[in-house]
């Protein structure tokens, strides 16, 4: 049996800022999920999550073959081709974003952070950069798939001190990595093996940055049949915490799998590129610069018959017309 999801995501604009610089991702088409939470100011941050999307719509799209097998792209340890594809795009993203923000004064300094996932088969492969964040939902808790970038997470674990610990001690939380900062970018991977029933959740710190894990998981639960409610409630938890920030949250379901022989792989991080890599991301830039926003639609073809189905159809009208001519005619 193929791969069957069910997914359903919404973004916010809370209730204090002006616009809205969070960017949500669904491609159901290709199984490819992502929330992107912008900075910059002035909407340089709506530009870069927007940019990051795009970039990951179009290497998802009619080119996906070509970047999946271009050797000078290669990432390492070996993820599934869609999560080869998603790290790609990742990079790619990022030298999008730099290049427009070193190029563009008014986008100078803008950035972005990316939580993405990509499906195929039983696996599922996670990526981010920041500190939006994936999840998995079970009956039981809310279990992290990520580790953010932040001044908070690197006080939490080099100091094994909590969450509400580290961020008493660091005072604002400041993220450490974030695409378009800088031309390379490290990404953080992982896979994770998926069955039927499985729940996952992708977010902006608009939510995980108001409300803790334990929080977050006791709204959650009371919606897990109904994934709109679901995120829905969610959001309105956020802005229920004064709703300072936007908000995004994605809510992804499981319907049936193809099992695979493909393994889990733990959290690794894929480190930045080479400069050869950089300069064959530079060519790919061109050319997905050069994409049409929306992948060509080939023209369908004619049902086998359907010509000779169009002509009798005619026949069959010139014949009732006839007999309708000649049965009036007498009566003049």
């Amino acid at each position: 049996m193929s791969l069957q999801i069910k997914a359903y995501g919404r973004s916010d604009i809370g209730l204090v800022r002006s616009g809205n610089e969070d960017c949500l991702h669904i491609d159901d088409a290709h199984n490819v999920y992502a929330v992107c939470d912008g900075m910059g100011g002035h909407q340089a941050g709506e530009v870069a999550s927007m940019t990051a999307s795009d970039i990951l719509r179009k290497c998802f799209g009619y080119l996906a073959p070509e970047l999946t097998n271009d050797p000078a792209l290669k990432v390492s340890p070996t993820l599934p081709p869609s999560g080869e594809l998603l790290a790609k795009s990742i990079r790619l993203a990022n030298r999008a974003i730099h290049g427009r923000a070193s190029t563009e004064p008014s986008l100078s300094g803008m950035g972005t952070t990316i939580v993405a996932a990509a499906l195929e088969a039983d696996v599922m492969t996670i990526a981010h950069v920041g500190d939006s964040r994936a999840y998995h939902l079970t009956e039981r808790q809310l279990i992290p798939l990520t580790r953010d970038h932040s001044w908070v997470a690197e006080i939490q674990a080099s100091h094994n001190l909590s969450e509400e610990e580290a961020t008493s001690f660091v005072g604002k939380n400041v993220i450490t990595r974030a695409l378009g900062v800088r031309e390379t970018v490290d990404v953080d991977c992982r896979v994770v093996k998926v069955k039927p029933g499985d729940q996952y959740l992708l977010c902006s710190d608009g939510l995980c940055g108001f409300a803790d894990d334990d929080e977050i998981f006791d709204v959650a639960r009371q919606f897990r049949g109904d994934l709109s409610r679901l995120v829905d409630s969610l959001i309105q938890l956020a802005n229920d915490r004064g709703g300072s920030d936007n908000v995004t949250v994605t809510a992804i379901e499981i319907v049936n799998v193809q099992e695979s022989p493909q393994p889990e792989l733990e959290a690794f991080t894929l480190e930045q590129e080479q400069p050869d890599t950089q300069e064959a991301e530079d060519h790919w830039l061109t050319r997905l610069a050069e994409t049409a926003p929306a992948e060509a639609t080939p023209p369908v073809s004619p049902k086998p018959g359907a010509n000779k189905l169009i002509l009798l159809a005619v026949f069959a009208l010139f014949l009732a017309v006839a007999v309708v001519v000649l049965w009036v005619l007498p009566g003049k």
